[in-house]
């Protein structure tokens, strides 16, 4: 133990020397619950069934004394109301799930005057020999922490606390929900921020001052691959009761027209070099010499997209046509710069120096190659297969343990490490290893095979630091899962299990509703990197896409429950939030006009690359070109087209097994049964819709007509349904 803040320190005390009485009790499985009314705070006291300790501490009159008044029990947990100097305090215990031990509780304050808060102490406190700590808040992502109690071994516990209950307070005080759950053992949980602005807490209005769920298990995880499970289980339990925002439906085919025109036309897209176009990496950037990554990022969602519509996409061809140039003879490689314009860079930053290599910048596109050349296209094989001695002679002379930049020619690193013993990019080893499988897939030749085997043995260690990129991580967990089902290894689906696990402890699970945020919503919003302090739409497309691909793996497998629930869940949220990256979308007054690269068009259907807390501006880092397949990825995965009719089918759920004959339609609604998504019959023509029966595998569900005639049915996860009609 370092040191003990006071108020950790009388807590302690006041449970190791004293017994206080319980108002209220009550047995939740394994475990113990107990309400306490101490002199200036209400506890709540949870024992483990070692007799580890938590101590939440919901209500708090500093120097003062909290009176106890009206304690009102039900079948669900208790509601005790309380009196100090300061205001009223209504304190909600509940149980919040039948079969798991999770319990949930609730603060609201009324302030008596307005109430300047410059400090407040955080809510929970541990009383062990030792707990570890593995995933605490970061940013503005989600609000909670995973640990576990390790002497004795006494399980898990996961702290969630539901920050969309508090932006009533955060608009208010002009506080930032970010980086409010955290703190050091045995004092952690939630701290409410302080009024730094001397913008007071109202007098007079009831606000919610702290909404925690705690979810336990007594089970002790006995390495990463048990930590990772664990987590995710748990999650998946606490989503389950988390009160969660409504999704709407939003005109994608429309919207990607607009989009279409943009790309093509707006002259802030292109560049003109070598006696090519080429797509720029943000609108009006013309410093920066074309890049191979992002013509094939908007290449691939492009190519989708075609095969969802079959119309004539220019686009493709003009993109296909400046792709050769990107191979080095010198190197027997393709290369992140256009090697005609690699002596313009301007070498402000380390990587924007001729021959310096990020790690992942050279495998996203050989892996985009890849998917091309299975595809049976010609000029992606080639280039894919002339590059792949490069990619493992350069895996081969790092160990699978790639620096962040590196120079092509000497293999030097230029920059080892993330932060200084942190590591480089940890989650390429698994990109790496989905480059192989894809050459293995297209030449048969087992070499492949093994190095995809040899760099996933790297990833094992790593535990939840895997985590560099979000898509990298993304790719990665879909080759372990390829790896999983070509071998039957338990030891990759456990290590796709940790991929997973990365990406959704970097995701924002609450609603930010204040500030600038009110005009656009945030719930399961995913974050780039580790320390990036916003969300960004072209990661974010790539993981969609990669998770969509994971489902699609995972089809004849059994896979865990909870990884089964969330991705589908993730999935109807980037549909829902999406447009919002798009400038037309938002407020001007939002969106920065200091930006680090090009310029924002207000007008462009481009998205821009950031989304930073709701007292920020965004678009500070600029409109990024190579965002823009968010619309192209979306809507093949999202709509149906019904050959012979003129309407779509539209849901907002991932699905499968997708069958059509004449007058009817039968498909695979993943996800879990317990949770529901949105089925959109939409017309596309002049004739009204016929007359339909969806069901699924209990009962016809009722549909209900909504704007432009549409019909609009809700459908449970897990489903098969049947779609007919006359």
């Amino acid at each position: 133990m370092d040191g003990l803040s006071p108020w950790a320190a009388a807590a302690l005390h006041l449970f190791a020397t004293k017994k206080l009485s319980a108002i209220f009790k009550r047995e939740l499985g394994d475990y113990s619950i107990a309400v306490h009314h101490a002199e200036q705070s209400l506890w709540i006291s949870i024992t483990c069934p070692g007799d580890s300790q938590v101590l939440l501490r919901p209500a708090y009159a500093p120097n003062d004394r909290l009176e106890l008044g009206t304690l009102t029990e039900d079948e669900t947990g208790v509601t005790v109301q309380l009196k100090a100097a300061m205001g009223d305090y209504r304190v909600r215990l509940e149980f919040a799930s039948e079969k798991t031990a999770i319990i949930r509780y609730t603060t609201t304050l009324k302030a008596n005057t307005s109430l300047l808060v410059p400090f407040w102490p955080r809510d929970m406190v541990l009383r062990g020999q030792k707990e570890t700590v593995h995933i605490s808040q970061a940013g503005t992502r989600s609000g909670l922490l995973y640990l576990t109690f390790d002497q004795p071994k006494d399980g898990t516990l996961l702290y969630f606390q539901n920050l969309t209950a508090l932006n009533d307070y955060a608009q208010a005080t002009e506080t930032s929900m970010g980086n409010t759950v955290g703190g050091k053992w045995p004092e952690l949980g939630f701290a409410l921020p302080p009024t730094i602005k001397d913008k007071p807490i109202p007098a007079g209005q009831e606000l919610v001052i702290a909404d925690a769920f705690l979810a336990f298990n007594k089970d002790y995880p006995k390495d990463e691959a048990a930590r990772a499970k664990q987590f995710l289980n748990l999650l998946a339990d606490v989503y389950l009761v988390l009160p969660k925002p409504q999704t709407s439906y939003y005109s994608w085919p429309d919207m990607v027209d607009q989009g279409l025109h943009d790309l093509e036309f707006s002259h802030g897209c292109w560049s003109h070099g070598a006696e090519q176009d080429y797509l720029n990496a943000y609108v009006a950037d013309y410093k920066t010499p074309p890049e191979l990554m992002v013509q094939l990022a908007v290449l691939l969602p492009l190519i989708d997209y075609y095969d969802w519509c079959k119309a004539d996409l220019p686009a493709i061809r003009k993109i296909q046509n400046g792709l050769d140039a990107f191979y080095s003879e010198k190197l027997k490689t393709v290369v992140r710069f256009l090697p005609a314009l690699a002596q313009e860079l301007s070498g402000d930053e380390e990587q924007l120096k001729p021959n310096v290599m990020d790690a992942w910048y050279l495998h996203h596109p050989l892996l985009n190659l890849g998917r091309m050349a299975l595809r049976g296209d010609k000029q992606g094989k080639k280039l894919f297969l002339d590059s792949l001695d490069f990619t493992i002679r350069v895996a081969h002379h790092f160990n699978y343990e790639w620096p962040v930049l590196y120079n092509m020619e000497t293999l030097e690193p230029v920059k080892a490490e993330t932060q200084p013993g942190k590591g480089g990019e940890k989650d390429v080893a698994g990109l790496y290893a989905s480059v192989m499988l894809h050459a293995w897939e297209l030449t048969k030749d087992n070499k492949f095979l093994l190095e995809a085997k040899k760099a996933a043995k790297t990833l094992h260690g790593k535990g939840f630091d895997l985590f560099y990129q979000a898509n990298n991580t993304a790719f990665g967990a879909n080759a372990m899962l390829w790896l999983y089902k070509e071998t039957k290894e338990q030891q990759y689906l456990d290590l796709a299990y940790l991929c997973i696990a990365g990406i959704f402890k970097n995701i924002q699970l609450w609603e930010c509703d204040y500030g600038y945020a009110k005009d656009y919503p945030t719930f399961f919003a995913m974050f780039p990197l580790n320390d990036a302090p916003y969300t960004a739409a072209y990661e974010e497309q790539e993981v969609f896409a990669a998770l969509h691909n994971f489902l699609l793996y995972a089809e004849d497998e059994d896979i865990l429950p909870s990884v089964k629930l969330l991705i589908p869940e993730f999935l109807k949220y980037v549909v829902n939030r999406s447009p919002y990256y798009y400038p037309p979308n938002l407020p001007k007054e939002m969106l920065s006009d200091d930006v680090k690269t090009g310029q924002i068009d207000h007008q462009l259907w481009i998205a821009i690359e950031d989304i930073h807390d709701g007292w920020e501006q965004s678009g500070t880092v600029g409109q990024e070109v190579y965002g823009a397949g968010v619309a192209f990825g979306i809507i093949p995965r999202h709509f149906y087209q019904v050959p012979g009719e003129e309407f779509m089918i539209y849901l907002d759920y991932p699905t499968g097994s997708f069958k059509h004959s004449r007058g009817e339609i039968y498909l695979k609604v993943k996800g879990d049964e317990r949770l529901e998504c949105r089925l959109l019959v939409i017309k596309n023509g002049k004739k009204k819709l016929p007359e339909l029966s969806v069901k699924n595998q209990n009962a016809e569900l009722p549909g209900k007509k909504v704007k432009n005639g549409n019909i609009e049915y809700t459908v449970p996860g897990n489903s098969s349904l049947a779609i007919k009609w006359n």
